[in-house]
């Protein structure tokens, strides 16, 4: 979750790829974070559980992700769970985002790991 400088605040999705606009205010925030779907929703509790028994803790910057983002077939699974830092999972995820943006429903896609 991240705030603007307009002072909204939009939820980042690396595993669905996407970047919407949940509050218009800090007060509209309070209401959303009081509804237990949304926060249950964000938190991921038990797939950061698995994530943690799997792969242990993780160190400073790092964070749980899907290797294969979810609307690319990713699996919330532990094969599909790796770690890797916030800067380059926010990179991957944009840059897939844009590469599949005008892409219909059920294209087939072709994904290439390059360094």
């Amino acid at each position: 979750m991240v705030r603007d400088v307009q002072r909204r605040y939009w939820r980042i999705c690396p595993e669905d790829l996407y970047c919407r606009l949940i509050a218009q205010d800090r007060p509209a925030l309070d209401v959303l974070l009081e509804d237990d779907e949304f926060v249950a929703d964000w938190q991921m509790e038990r797939l950061v559980a698995t994530a943690r028994d799997h792969l242990g803790d993780l160190p400073e910057g790092r964070k749980y992700c899907l290797k294969i983002p979810s609307v690319l077939g990713g699996q919330y699974e532990i094969p599909n769970l790796a770690t890797i830092s916030l800067v380059d999972l926010m990179r991957a995820s944009g840059h897939i985002a844009h590469e599949i943006d005008d892409l219909p429903d059920g294209a087939q896609v072709r994904l290439v790991v390059t360094d």
